[in-house]
């Protein structure tokens, strides 16, 4: 039985964060307007209030080069207001990424892989 193939490219990577409409969407903004003032080059993703694609609840999303990991991700860990963050790399496996290959600021969310495509 041969060994799984390496993956060596990330092309960017996506932190989603998540947030309640009702009680938590103030310190979303608040998070979402230090990231942008912070980190130029990041691409700010629009409010989602109700649950869209595999995520289970509001959530806004982050896109980001590899160059600003080193400096974002902390950022994120040590600011993040008591918000959930699910940060992971973009490759060309959709499933895996966001599966496997995921780390999480925070609560482990219940993601629902159906919506994903790969494997």
């Amino acid at each position: 039985m041969s060994e799984p193939a390496a993956i060596d490219t990330i092309h960017g990577w996506h932190a989603h964060v998540y947030y309640d409409p009702t009680t938590t969407r103030a310190q979303a903004a608040t998070l979402r307007d230090w990231v942008d003032a912070r980190f130029p080059g990041v691409t700010l993703g629009r409010w989602h209030d109700v649950k869209v694609g595999p995520h289970p609840q509001a959530m806004y999303q982050i896109l980001f080069p590899n160059e600003l990991y080193p400096s974002l991700v902390p950022f994120l860990a040590l600011n993040r207001l008591g918000l959930d963050i699910l940060v992971h790399p973009n490759t060309e496996n959709e499933y895996a990424d966001h599966m496997r290959h995921a780390m999480w600021l925070g609560q482990d969310l219940p993601l629902d892989p159906s919506m994903l495509k790969g494997s």
